[in-house]
C-alpha cells in the first residue's frame, strides 16, 4: 500500500467532485476454478484498490457523501479459516492503513443501502464486470439484474476517470517496475525461443519471471509464430528455422500495476531482407508516433500519423500505391494495420476500459469511430501531462482479411493484391512500449531495451 494520506485525498477528492449521495464501491471475491475451495488467483477491483489499497476479497467500501462516513463492510477470517490459510492481518488493521475507521460486518450492508433506499438517496456504482457484481447490486438496490447496467452512475464514471487517468509520481514508480520486468520477461522469450521449441513452453516461462518478481502476468501471454492473428494466444506450435517470434506480455507487479511490452524477433537469430524491410516500416511508425506525444495533441492524430508512416512504407515496397495520405482516409491502410496504436496503462492493462471506452478514451467532442481499423483505436482523446499510454504499431498480412478485401475488389486503387502473395506466410510484426506524457512531450517507462532490428540481432546474436 501507498501511505494513508494517498487514498485518503483521492477520496477526498471523489467527496468533492460527486457533491452528495452515497459511493458503492464492491471489491471483488474469490472465484472458483472448478468448485469454492479451489480458486483462481485473486485479483481485486481496480477501482476499490486504488481507492482503499485493501488487496483481499468480500469487501465493499461506501461513501456517504451528505453525511461524512467512511464505511468498510467485511468479515475478518474466522479460526477455520485462518487454519487453512495460517495468520492474516485483521481487516481493522488494514482499513487503518488507508485512513478508514469505521468497519463493518458485511452482513450490515443490505440493511445500510435499504433505508438508503427508503430515503431515496442516489447511490452511485460503476459498471459491472463481473456478473457476481450485477447480481449483488440487483439485490442490494432492488434492481432487475438486466437493468443494473443501465443504472450506472455516469457522473462516478467519470470522477473516478479524472482521477486515475492522471498517475502520481508513486504510481509512475510502480508501473516502472512492473514494465522492468516485463523488459525480463521479454528477454527470457528471446533466450528460448529457437527451431523446435514450442509457444506454450516460453509462455509459461515468462510467467514464471513474473511470479518470481513478486506479482504476476498483467493479461494472458501472446507469444506467437502467427503474429499476423492480433491476439493470438501460444499454442503447442513448435517454431520453425526462418519465423518470426511475436512476444507481447506484461508483467503485474504486487502493488497490481501493469506494464505491457512486445517484441517482434527471428527465430534463427537474423531477420530475412523481407522480415527486416517489414520490421524497419514498422520502427519508423514507431518513432514518429513516440515523437509526436505531448500534451494537447489527440492520440487519434497520433494514430492517423503512424498509419500515414505505414502506407508510405509500404508504397515504397510496392505492396501499395498511390498517395499515403489518401490511403489511410480511405482506410486501405486497414488491411495491414488493423487495431489501434495504443491504449491508457495502469492498475489496468488496458486502464479503466471496464468503465467505457467512450469515456475513458474518447470525450463528448470526440466520438469513436465505427470504422473498420479505427474502431479498434481505444484512445482517441487529448493527451494530458500524466497520461501514461502505450504505443504499439504493427503490420500483419492476414491471408484471410486479404482474401477477403480482394474478393470484394476493395481499395484496388491502393492495394497492390497480386504482390501480397509472397507474404501469406509472413505473419506480423508488432514494437510496443510504454510512455508517460511529460510537460514538454513524453518519456519512455522502464530501462533501455533494444527496439531497432540491429538492436534485437545483437541482443539476440
Amino acid at each position: 500500500m501507498f501511505l494513508k494520506e494517498t487514498y485518503i485525498n483521492r477520496r477526498n477528492k471523489l467527496q468533492s467532485d460527486m457533491g452528495s449521495g452515497i459511493i458503492l464501491l464492491p471489491g471483488n471475491d474469490d472465484s472458483g476454478m472448478n468448485y469454492r475451495d479451489n480458486i483462481y488467483p485473486f485479483r481485486q477491483d481496480s477501482s476499490f484498490l486504488y481507492f482503499t489499497g485493501i488487496d483481499r476479497p468480500g469487501l465493499t467500501f461506501v461513501l456517504d457523501i451528505d453525511n461524512n462516513r467512511e464505511i468498510l463492510f467485511g468479515n475478518e477470517a474466522t479460526v477455520e479459516e485462518i487454519m487453512w490459510t495460517g495468520p492474516v492481518d485483521s481487516l481493522a488493521s488494514h482499513a487503518a492503513r488507508a485512513g478508514i475507521s469505521d468497519v463493518r460486518p458485511l452482513s450490515q450492508l443490505d440493511n445500510f443501502l435499504t433505508q438508503a433506499g427508503k430515503l431515496q438517496r442516489p447511490v452511485h456504482f460503476l459498471p459491472p464486470y463481473r456478473p457476481e457484481h450485477t447480481l449483488k447490486l440487483s439485490a442490494w438496490l432492488d434492481i432487475p439484474a438486466k437493468e443494473v447496467e443501465q443504472r450506472v452512475s455516469v457522473k462516478f464514471i467519470k470522477a473516478v476517470i479524472s482521477q486515475r487517468a492522471i498517475k502520481s509520481a508513486e504510481e509512475i514508480a510502480q508501473i516502472e517496475t512492473a514494465v522492468n520486468t516485463t523488459i525480463d520477461m521479454q528477454l527470457k522469450a528471446m533466450e528460448l525461443a529457437a527451431a523446435g521449441v514450442t509457444e506454450t513452453e516460453i509462455a509459461g516461462r515468462l510467467q514464471a519471471v513474473a511470479i518470481a518478481a513478486g506479482g504476476n502476468i498483467s493479461f494472458p501471454v501472446i507469444l506467437t509464430a502467427n503474429g499476423q492473428f492480433l491476439h493470438n494466444h501460444p499454442h503447442k506450435t513448435a517454431f520453425r528455422d526462418g519465423q518470426l517470434v511475436l512476444c507481447d506480455c506484461g508483467a503485474e507487479n504486487a502493488m497490481r500495476y501493469a506494464g505491457d511490452l512486445t517484441r517482434t524477433h527471428p527465430v534463427n537469430k537474423k531477420f530475412s531482407t523481407a522480415q527486416r524491410e517489414i520490421y524497419d516500416i514498422v520502427y519508423h511508425a514507431y518513432q514518429t508516433a513516440a515523437d509526436a506525444v505531448r500534451p494537447g495533441i489527440r492520440f487519434k492524430d497520433v494514430h492517423l500519423l503512424a498509419c500515414e508512416q505505414i502506407a508510405e512504407g509500404l508504397i515504397t515496397l510496392g505492396l501499395m500505391k498511390g498517395n499515403a495520405k489518401e490511403a489511410v482516409a480511405a482506410g486501405a491502410h486497414a488491411l495491414f494495420f488493423p487495431c489501434g496504436l495504443g491504449h491508457m496503462l495502469g492498475l489496468d492493462i488496458h486502464d479503466m476500459e471496464g468503465l467505457g471506452e467512450e469515456y475513458v478514451g474518447y470525450t463528448d467532442d470526440l466520438k469513436k469511430s465505427t470504422a473498420f481499423g479505427l474502431k479498434s483505436l481505444r484512445l482517441g482523446r487529448e493527451l494530458e501531462e500524466g497520461f501514461v499510454l502505450t504505443i504499439e504499431p504493427g503490420i500483419y498480412f492476414n491471408p484471410l482479411l486479404t482474401a477477403a478485401w480482394q474478393a470484394e475488389d476493395k481499395h484496388r486503387e491502393f492495394i497492390c493484391y497480386d504482390k501480397l502473395t509472397a507474404y501469406n506466410d509472413f505473419g506480423g510484426i508488432r514494437l510496443e512500449d510504454n510512455f508517460l506524457v511529460t510537460a514538454g512531450g513524453s518519456r519512455m517507462l522502464g530501462r533501455p531495451f533494444a527496439r531497432t532490428a540491429a538492436e534485437i540481432e545483437d541482443l539476440i546474436a
